[in-house]
């Protein structure tokens, strides 16, 4: 990690870089973004790719950044066969074209399924987590120890930022949420309880079995081969039942959730959970006649991601809030994406995400091949793209499918660092589809290597 790269991250431990503009850091940021470039350049196959293409050697501005920047889609690269035909070998070596580390120290002697393949992998020091892949295969994040140490401790800092939940608060963990068993999520998900939960307390058994990698794997392929018209009558009758069971399964945790949260309603909660498994909790509760009257006044909560697709009600928010007797100060929202170590919290007063100084925000145009006019003054109309420059094993610039706006200027909340605005939607929610420009090169590239 060069000097400037560590100035940027040293803010991590207190969040105390949002005083800063993006005046005050951009040459900073611009130095740093180059120490990443000549660090990685040869230890990433798909960077120096992109890097000899666009001819770029050095960053000295952030236009220079954009070449170099990955489609989220690159982390999903990969041939399907190599799943479904089990090639863990050929996996592997598409794997280090994205990678800091070399995979050839893997040991795959005896691997036969995708779960074994994980394991594998985090015995030779690469931990990757897979995103839940459900409009399409499984992004595949590789990362190292010091990665998940960097996204714990930040996430612990980002909460205290956006709220005020505080380190020691030893609250009561209640609600109920499916995540998938990755790396990334058991090191934040670890951090958050050690930080603010009194884990001393037992929780029920909600009766959901854990969302492994393999079986999110299986679901794609079993998909996609009734969608093609391959599968077999059996595969197809166990995977109605299978998915019959599972959502019989999620719907009675929620009753179990809810059990647990009127029976401990005076205590003070941190509540986790994503918006529609909180939604259907509040529900369960509002219809056994209790409400906000009956909550402690200093319950938590910690909301991340999106609907998910999810149909919700307008007003699901204020409805949930109202349930649980939630504030606002005790409420912690954030803007992120597997791609990226660090996520936005959201401010209190401005309602606004806020980009830490070490993740360089990008607003780019539609196609995401050029920065979105006036970048750095003002607010910003583009496809979100970001650098995080926190990042150990793998590259940290990314170009997402999100449509955001982002404002350079000061927010309400007399924070001067980036913040985008809570209006944020996918591409492909807004026209059907969504194509990044150098996508299709890319995923040319990572095929012919691995």
């Amino acid at each position: 990690m060069g000097d400037a790269v560590s100035k940027l991250v040293g803010y991590m431990p207190d969040a105390s870089g949002h005083h800063l503009t993006t005046a005050d850091i951009r040459e900073l940021q611009l130095a740093a973004l180059n120490e990443r470039l000549q660090e990685r350049i040869d230890q990433i196959k798909l960077v120096k790719m992109r890097a000899d293409d666009a001819g770029v050697t050095e960053i000295r501005t952030l236009q220079d950044v954009v070449p170099l920047l990955l489609p989220h889609t690159a982390y999903k690269s990969y041939p399907e066969s190599f799943l479904t035909e089990k090639r863990w070998d050929r996996l592997t070596k598409w794997l280090g074209t994205v990678s800091t580390r070399p995979t050839d120290n893997v040991d795959l002697e005896g691997v036969t399924e995708i779960d074994d393949w994980l394991q594998r992998l985090v015995q030779a020091g690469h931990f990757v987590s897979c995103s839940s892949g459900t409009t399409g295969k499984s992004a595949m994040l590789t990362a190292t120890q010091a990665d998940l140490d960097f996204a714990g401790q930040d996430i612990v800092a980002q909460v205290q930022w956006g709220s005020d939940i505080r380190v020691g608060d030893q609250r009561t963990q209640v609600g109920f949420g499916a995540t998938a068993y990755t790396p990334r999520n058991m090191a934040t998900g670890r951090a958050l309880m050690e930080a603010f939960v009194d884990t001393s307390k037992p929780r029920p058994d909600f009766g959901v079995p854990p969302i492994t990698i393999g079986s999110i794997t299986k679901m794609i392929e079993l998909r996609k081969a009734i969608a093609d018209g391959t599968a077999k009558p059996g595969e197809i009758v166990r995977f109605e039942e299978d998915s019959a069971a599972r959502q019989k399964a999620l719907e009675q945790a929620s009753v179990i959730a809810a059990d647990e949260m009127i029976a401990k309603r005076h205590e003070r909660f941190y509540i986790t959970s994503m918006w529609a498994a909180l939604h259907q909790i509040a529900v369960e509760v509002r219809n056994r006649g209790y409400s906000a009257k009956d909550f402690h006044p200093e319950n938590a909560v910690f909301l991340g991601g999106g609907l998910k697709r999810a149909q919700l009600p307008a007003d699901y928010k204020e409805f949930i809030y109202e349930t649980f007797n939630l504030q606002p100060r005790f409420i912690y929202q954030m803007y992120g994406m597997q791609e990226l170590n660090s996520a936005a919290s959201r401010c209190q007063e401005g309602q606004r995400y806020h980009v830490a100084p070490w993740v360089v925000c990008l607003p780019l145009n539609k196609e995401g091949d050029a920065l979105a006019p006036g970048v750095g003054d003002g607010e910003v109309e583009g496809r979100a793209a970001f650098f995080d420059l926190s990042l150990d094993g793998r590259w940290g610039g990314v170009i997402s499918g999100d449509h955001v706006h982002v404002d350079f200027g000061p927010c309400k909340c007399g924070a001067k660092s980036p913040s985008i605005r809570d209006d944020i939607v996918r591409y492909a929610d807004l026209e059907g589809d969504d194509k990044i420009g150098c996508a299709g090169t890319v995923d040319a590239y990572v095929r012919g290597m691995s």
